[in-house]
């Protein structure tokens, strides 16, 4: 059974960084694409970054250049380096498996909390 684990979340200052992890039991995160989304209550949830199979990564504009996803086959982890982070980033955020390996629909984690203090 495919379960997605997220961790890294916690507090930190404006201009701080934090780095993020996920693991995917029963599924190889470099054969799939993978991202990370975030949500805050009352809204809807949001596309962060994406990595697909060829290593190719897509950003929402409101994180361009200061997040970056990235993975690491040999740990069968995905991350997510926050930097520069500002208090529009606190969120709810959620590790995502593509379904058949793809970024139409996902398998889902817990989330983790980040919550950033001006």
């Amino acid at each position: 059974q495919i379960q997605v684990k997220e961790s890294g979340g916690g507090s930190v200052q404006a201009g701080g960084s934090l780095k993020l992890s996920c693991v995917v039991s029963e599924y190889t995160v470099s054969r799939g694409c993978m991202g990370w989304f975030r949500q805050t209550p009352g809204k809807e949830r949001e596309r962060v970054a994406n990595i697909e199979v060829t290593g190719s990564t897509t950003y929402a504009d409101s994180v361009e250049g200061r997040f970056t996803i990235s993975r690491d086959a040999a740990k069968n982890t995905l991350y997510l380096q926050m930097n520069n982070v500002i208090p529009e980033d606190t969120a709810m955020y959620y590790c995502a498996a593509g379904r058949r390996g793809y970024c139409l629909s996902y398998y889902w984690g817990q989330g983790t909390q980040v919550t950033v203090s001006s």
